[in-house]
């Protein structure tokens, strides 16, 4: 079954399947990670139905983005969510297997690749979940080296890629960054409340940049009494929302 959601009171719509991956927290947190500008290149490695995209085009409207979705029912939804939007000129959808890049854009197309990958071995999955599910959240499609190695061929040099992963994949995600040239440069671990430890993290790398790696400050979803924060707020664009 389809959904439709606003983003935010007058923001983009989005759209999901309940037969495709649902839309989480991780992809909300990753859209804040980037820093954003007019005139950008993006590519979005396995973007599913498109909601980061938007959401970073609801950050940035002067943004073009360029999806990249192995299943082509979710590529589908994405392009027809773009068109709902209005915005077929700045976002656009490829059905492609993300390991043959190469085949679809020149190497250095794009100033900032961004990518919410599967997390999991292939052998963790669920045996209740369907096979589109399984290649959303396990490696059974892509590992983590291709997803770096994909990100680093379509990056110029000095470009960007964004990342969220599981804490445990730390080692994997750096030394993978590392080894296809992406040099990790900012890494933001995610915690439910003050006291709890890391449950996701945000990582941006550069293409070609010198060593150097800064910690920044964990993003907190909750204060200790379960509300959200003031940050998570703005990520949802909540305070816009209840500006009068």
């Amino acid at each position: 079954m389809e959904h439709w959601e606003a983003l935010c009171t007058g923001g983009y719509h989005f759209v999901y399947d309940d037969a495709l991956f649902r839309p989480g927290t991780d992809t909300f947190l990753l859209s804040s990670l980037p820093r954003l500008k007019a005139g950008l290149r993006v590519c979005d490695l396995g973007c599913g139905t498109g909601l980061l995209d938007l959401l970073l085009m609801q950050r940035q409207a002067g943004l073009t983005v360029t999806g990249v979705e192995i299943q082509p029912e979710a590529a589908a939804l994405a392009r027809r969510c773009a068109a709902e939007n209005g915005l077929e000129e700045q976002l656009r959808f490829l059905q492609a297997d993300l390991r043959t890049v190469r085949e679809h854009f020149p190497t250095g197309s794009f100033d900032l690749v961004v990518s919410n990958p599967p997390y999991y071995p292939p052998q963790s999955g669920r045996m209740t979940e369907t096979d589109a599910i399984r290649t959303a959240r396990s490696e059974v499609s892509c590992t983590l080296e291709d997803i770096c190695g994909a990100a680093a061929y379509l990056l110029r040099w000095g470009g960007s890629f964004c990342l969220v992963h599981k804490p445990e994949r730390l080692t994997d995600v750096l030394d993978a960054m590392r080894c296809h040239g992406c040099e990790p440069k900012r890494l933001r671990m995610v915690c439910a409340r003050p006291e709890s430890a890391p449950s996701l993290l945000l990582v941006e790398g550069r293409r070609g940049g010198k060593p150097g790696l800064s910690i920044e400050p964990p993003l907190i979803l909750q204060t200790s009494d379960g509300k959200p924060t003031a940050e998570v707020d703005a990520i949802y664009f909540r305070q816009q929302e209840d500006t009068p």
